[in-house]
């Protein structure tokens, strides 16, 4: 088995910006697994939130194929969820998935997961002056978008929202915070939410910080991002949220995303599914986690640019998977 890296570095169409700072590029790495006559390829996202880099994300991939040695790929997704979770896994983890299908005369993700032909996902609002975001949420409506996702920091929350609202008056909205609000008076600003009809707000606090959420108050349903990485992260959550955000740069890949569900599911969570900025390979192995989740967030390819959809297209809102 032969295991290769690239490291793309690609300017988005337009500045993304959220709680912690502004990106005008992404960078992705792609990973090539060869085994036989097969070849798949898997992709991740290093986030420095997570302690990764490029550099460091390359070596652990390294190190991670060094270790698959010969063995069958089922056997060697296995034997890779020994190592620690995170970007690097990720993209080891569904290369592997895709060279079983390959194996198997199919195309990941098939055989094993049924896919909708459709999947509406929400379409990213990033932070800036209201009459600009204002103005972004109108071009995604005016595309057919009927879910936005809308980013703040702990300035402006009111006005931003109010709007966004206006240029959308009929779109779902989901909020995510990042992190920002720790400071803020929690109780009376999700009360101050409600008139936005909001569906789920996204990690108003520091992963860390779940105690400010208890016994407060929240008629807008929260949803833990940040916070949650993996299935053994579900019990410091279930007093504090009602939804996970599952991304498999943070569960390290498809493999441990299946286990969190099940685990969200079974502890009274629901689930969301999530994505770093990337190519439609990153978000097409998230497909069988999307299919089944109550709010799915796998814009990344239209914040790089229509080029790096690949065999995805979006459309209206909705990813179209056939």
């Amino acid at each position: 088995m032969q295991v290769t890296s690239e490291h793309l570095h690609i300017p988005l169409d337009r500045p993304f910006i959220i709680s912690r700072g502004v990106r005008t590029h992404c960078d992705i790495i792609q990973v090539t697994v060869e085994y036989n006559e097969y070849k798949a390829v898997g992709e991740c996202s290093p986030t420095s939130r997570y302690g990764e880099s490029i550099e460091s994300v390359l070596a652990e991939i390294e190190s991670f194929g060094n270790s698959l040695g010969n063995q069958e790929p089922k056997q060697a997704r296995l034997d890779l969820q020994k190592q620690p979770a995170g970007a690097a896994r990720n993209a080891l983890d569904c290369a592997l998935w895709s060279l079983e299908a390959q194996i198997n005369g199919t195309a990941f993700p098939a055989p094993y997961f049924d896919i909708d032909d459709q999947i509406e996902t929400a379409m990213t609002v990033s932070i800036d002056q209201p009459k600009t975001m204002a103005e972004q949420a109108k071009e995604y409506i005016e595309t057919g978008a009927t879910l936005l996702k809308v980013k703040l920091d702990s300035e402006l929350i009111i006005e931003r929202l109010t709007a966004v609202r206006d240029a959308a008056p009929s779109c779902k909205i989901v909020v995510d915070a990042n992190e920002a609000w720790a400071e803020l008076n929690l109780e009376e600003l999700f009360q101050q939410l409600t008139c936005f009809n909001i569906t789920m707000i996204e990690q108003p606090v520091p992963s860390g910080d779940e105690t400010l959420l208890k016994n407060i108050k929240h008629p807008i349903p929260l949803c833990a991002d940040e916070s949650c990485h993996t299935a053994k992260d579900i019990p410091s959550l279930v007093d504090c949220y009602e939804m996970i955000n599952i991304k498999l740069d943070k569960t390290g890949g498809l493999t441990e995303a299946l286990k969190l569900e099940q685990a969200a599911h079974e502890n009274g969570l629901e689930v969301m599914v999530g994505c770093m900025v990337g190519t439609a390979t990153a978000m097409k192995a998230a497909l069988p986690i999307a299919t089944r989740a109550s709010v799915v967030d796998l814009d990344g390819p239209v914040l790089i640019g229509e080029r790096y959809c690949h065999d995805l297209k979006y459309k209206a809102g909705h990813i179209q998977t056939q």
